[in-house]
This record gives C-alpha cells, structure tokens and sequence, in this order.
C-alpha cells in the first residue's frame, strides 16, 4: 500500500534552494516530523531551525579514522533514530569517458565475467590456483668439493661443497618455507664405470650427504634421483651393450641396490629417472623386503626424451659419450596417449607420485594425468626452461621475476602439486616478500 512520505506543496524547495546533497547532513534540530500512515514520522529538514553542531564529527574521503564522541550504542543509535545520521564521505562521481566514445546502450548479457576481475580483492577472492613454498622441491647438485662452483649454463646454480655450501643453501631455503631438495651428484670420473656400480655405495657421496642432512635439519624431506647416468662412464640412465642398446632388467637390478642404499641413509622418497620397464614394482619390492615400506616413490612416469635437458648435463658432467639411443626409453615428444600407458603401468607397481619431465612445453601430460589418476602429481620444470628465462633476463628482453612466477603457477593450473624447480629459493622468497 502507498504511503505520503511528505508533501510536494511544502515550503522544501524554498528552504533548501542551493543545497549541496553531498554536504548536508540533518540534525535532530533542523529536522520537522511528517506522519506516515504505515510508518513512524519521517524526519525532513525545517527552513526555520538554525543548524546546531554537528553530533558526530565530519568523515572525509581521505581522513584518518574519526575521533570517537563518548556516545554509548543507545546514544547512537538514538540519534540515527532521530535522524542524526554520521556523514560519510560522498558518492565517488561516475568516471568519465575519453572525448569521442561512442554513446551505446547496454548490451543485454545476463552474465559479465568481468565482474569478478574489476578489482585486485576480488581477482584475488575467485583465484582457482594457489602457490606456495611448500609446493616446491629444490634441486641442488653437490660435489666432492669444499667450494661452490657456478654452473656456467645455468646462471645462479651451483655445484654446491656437500658439506658446506649445501648446508647454507639448505638453511636459506628453509628460512622462506621450501623443505624438500632433491639432490643430484657430481660423481667423480674415477668412480665412473660402464655398470654404475658407484649408485650404491653406502659410502658414496649421496647416501654420506644424505645422513649430514638429516643429521643438521631432520625434519627436511629429502629425495634422490635414482638412475645410473650420474655414476655411469658412458653417461646414460642404464646399462649399455655394445651394440649401444640400453638393457633393461640388468639396469634395474642396479637401481634397486642404490634406492635401498639412498632408503638406509635415510631418504624420504627416492625418485626413478631411468624409464626402465618395471622398475617401480621392483625398487617397491625392494624396499619393502629391506624393511623400508615407509619410504616413497616418486616415479618419472612421463619423462620425455626433450633438447630441455642440455644444462643440467653440463652441472653434472654426465652428457652420454653416444646420442640418440635415450630416444628407446625416454618418451617421444611426439607422443601423448602413451603417457597413459606409463601411468597405468606405475600404479598398478605401487608408485606413490607420478612425474612429468619437462614441465612447461608438456603442460597437456600433466592435465591428462590429473584428469585420469588420483595420485599426487609432480612437475619437473627443467634446466632448459630455467635457463631460457634466466637469459631473458639477463638480456631484459623479459621480467624474469613476473615470468618466472606465471610460468609456475601455469604448472600448478595444470595439476601438479608439487613442482621440482631451480627457481624454489627465488620464488619462495618472491611469495614471502622479500627482495631477490
């Protein structure tokens, strides 16, 4: 039912000629009573009262916080009652076109997407994907040596001294929350041989590494590579006959030796590179007969035979004295329903994480693998992709901070969860603030 608020014949126009609407604030003296039939009397203002001074202080766009009155709740509200109501700042005025915008109506559209993209709280408030650092884990290569030597292809790695520089580089890490490292050694060329048997000395470099860490930091979490092209004189992930054919079920009889030998230095997750068949189901047998049912398996399940790797070969020192025959274990590029098949097979062995390699360029491996198995999957995002943005850099063709930061959040988009980066320590620190 309709109601008189107040009366078009008042004296309002007179009295209230000239007013500014974003200025004026009533008060209980300034204000006469209009009766409603279905409410309470509406207060509008009298051309005859002298404005007293204002109950609560004046609020502006740019001031600081008002000083509170004294007034209790009943006051206030009180005098909201009566009409005393506390100014805010105005209504912001509509912004304007530039000159020559066409005037148009409305487009008629019952859902704008824009609307929940117009400002930064609520971009934020509707992001699908998240990052944090403890979504990274760090590679860090290590060597014999008691220096930190820069790896000229990968600007800011180092092969790190193993029992200095990695315990430094470890700390900082876990300063901006990164507590998983993977860690990659440079072996010795004398320790080299054709059957990589070096893997699995408990007194090598790896398993002596291995207990220091655990030792200084036992909460770190710590995984291992588990392949033999670190170890092996002809640099590649197995054994190679004469013919240059890469042998499986021998090879796998040596990784199952150094994922227990890695288990009893006290590793948390020990991570097959090799593309082996059955490796998984083996290194689980083996750990588990050895009494290591606790320890993880992340396996390479989809690791592709990718021009990305070139870097990390020069960190390690381990590039393959013959090219070509990786491309008979490693993944086509060309390849995708294949990957399936490698995830069918590593889960029904008992892996516990499944790894794609490279990260970005196979970014559609990663998503089928999360649509299609319910595992936790990880991300390599690998020495070429790093270094190609490292470069960009450099050379300010690119922000590397900004690219770097959307290159890893496209990976988690993707579906991984974890992701093995050697940017962990910069983009950690990027997330927690701080300047690089």
């Amino acid at each position: 039912m309709a109601s008189t608020i107040f009366s078009t014949s008042s004296s309002l126009p007179t009295a209230v000629k000239g007013l500014d609407c974003n200025t004026y604030k009533p008060t209980l003296g300034n204000l006469r009573f209009i009766a409603s039939p279905n409410r309470k009397s509406i207060a509008v203002p009298s051309s005859s009262s002298p404005a007293p001074k204002p109950l609560f202080p004046v609020v502006k766009a740019t001031s600081d916080v008002p000083v509170k009155t004294g007034l209790s709740d009943a006051e206030c509200e009180a005098a909201v009652a009566a009409g005393n109501v506390p100014e805010a700042p105005p209504v912001p005025p509509t912004p304007l076109a530039p000159a020559g915008t066409p005037v148009v109506p409305s487009l008629p559209l019952s859902r704008r997407p824009r609307r929940t993209r117009r400002s930064p709280a609520l971009r934020a408030a509707f992001q699908e994907t998240s990052i944090s650092p403890a979504n990274f884990v760090y590679p860090l290569f290590i060597h014999e040596g008691e220096e930190d030597t820069p790896i000229g292809a990968m600007p800011g790695c180092y092969r790190l001294g193993w029992r200095h520089g990695l315990l430094e580089e470890v700390a900082k890490a876990r300063d901006v929350g990164v507590n998983s490292i993977v860690l990659f050694p440079k072996v010795p060329d004398a320790l080299k041989t054709p059957t990589g048997d070096e893997a699995y000395n408990e007194y090598g470099l790896v398993p002596r590494t291995i207990r220091m860490l655990k030792d200084k930091f036992p909460g770190l979490a710590i995984y291992t590579d588990v392949a033999l092209d670190p170890y092996s004189s002809d640099g590649h992930d197995g054994i190679v006959r004469e013919d240059g054919v890469i042998m499986n079920d021998e090879t796998v009889h040596q990784l199952c030796k150094q994922a227990v030998a890695q288990a009893r230095a006290g590793a948390d997750v020990v991570s097959p590179s090799d593309m082996m068949d059955g490796r998984v189901g083996a290194i689980r047998g083996a750990l588990d007969d050895a009494g290591f049912q606790h320890v993880l398996i992340m396996s390479y399940t989809a690791k592709y035979a990718s021009s990305f790797y070139g870097p990390f070969r020069e960190a390690l020192d381990s590039n393959p004295h013959f090219v070509g025959k990786n491309g008979s274990y490693q993944m086509n590029p060309a390849n995708y329903r294949e990957a399936l098949v490698e995830v069918h097979e590593d889960e029904s062995e008992g892996a516990d994480i499944l790894l794609v390699k490279p990260g970005l360029p196979y970014l559609d491996i990663i998503r089928q693998i999360r649509d299609n198995s319910p595992l936790p999957i990880a991300a390599y995002q690998v020495s070429g992709e790093y270094s190609m943005i490292k470069a960009g850099g450099i050379l300010k063709m690119i922000d590397e901070e900004k690219v770097m930061m959307e290159s890893l959040l496209c990976l988690r988009r993707a579906g991984a969860d974890i992701i093995l980066t050697y940017f962990a320590l910069q983009a950690a620190r990027c997330l927690c603030g701080e300047k690089r």
